[in-house]
């Protein structure tokens, strides 16, 4: 498998190039600022053909170049329903004390909806470039956040499984709930019901910082101990 990711914008959110091998097809996960120069060149470095963009959520630093991706390579954008209306208008994930940022990073307060938008639910399974991602439905940090777990393609041992979980879960801390649309209430069920039940063996691409592990973030992540969920 190849995951080639990095840090893009001024909330170092990263984005991931995800194929089953070199030469293949492959998926990006939220491409936010100025991230599609930079998917462009490892599309070219590594011969990929774009099939999709996944979002983990729709808050702007995760899908600011999702038009511009999805309508040069002429592929679908999967978002979870909740969260579509923020493809076009990012201040509405915001705030609105935010709306002369977004405009001094876009040169608007709008965006444009790519051609194609594929809304997920929970439950749903992906087939994307020879990979199946599964759809788990987490809420709290934005309504339509979601985690996709993506099976190991069977292209060898060396190939994790891995979660892609947006920012629900990071290493050591979860995302905010204080922006419009979170809820704590919310943010605690998810982490109670859908997060602990993911298994240990999970490499998790987290929406910012550094990735981590299941194991590890059930043994030490303070916001996933009884204590905090409860």
């Amino acid at each position: 498998m190849l995951i080639a990711s990095f840090s893009t914008g001024p909330w170092e959110t990263n984005c991931y190039v995800i194929a089953a091998a070199e030469r293949s097809a492959c998926v990006i996960v939220d491409p936010g600022p100025d991230s599609a120069a930079v998917v462009e060149t490892i599309v070219e470095s590594q011969g990929l053909t774009p099939a999709g963009v996944l979002a983990t959520h729709g808050h702007l630093d995760h899908i600011a170049e999702a038009h511009t991706l999805c309508d040069t390579y002429r592929i679908g954008c999967w978002i979870h329903g909740a969260d579509r209306h923020l493809l076009t208008d990012p201040v509405a994930g915001l705030g609105p004390t935010m709306a002369p940022l977004v405009e001094q990073l876009l040169g608007t307060t709008t965006l444009p909806e790519p051609a194609q938008v594929h809304e997920v639910v929970d439950t749903d399974r992906l087939t994307l470039a020879d990979l199946q991602f599964d759809v788990r439905h987490a809420p709290g940090h934005t309504p339509g956040s979601v985690l996709y777990e993506l099976a190991n393609p069977g292209v060898g041992p060396e190939a994790p499984d891995v979660l892609l979980s947006g920012d629900v879960l990071f290493a050591g801390a979860i995302g905010r709930t204080d922006l419009p649309g979170g809820s704590d209430e919310a943010m605690r069920h998810s982490l109670a019901d859908v997060v602990l039940s993911v298994d240990d063996s999970r490499v998790v691409l987290p929406g910012h910082g550094l990735q981590t592990t299941m194991a590890r973030e059930r043994r030490t992540n303070p916001y996933l101990a009884h204590s905090y969920l409860t």
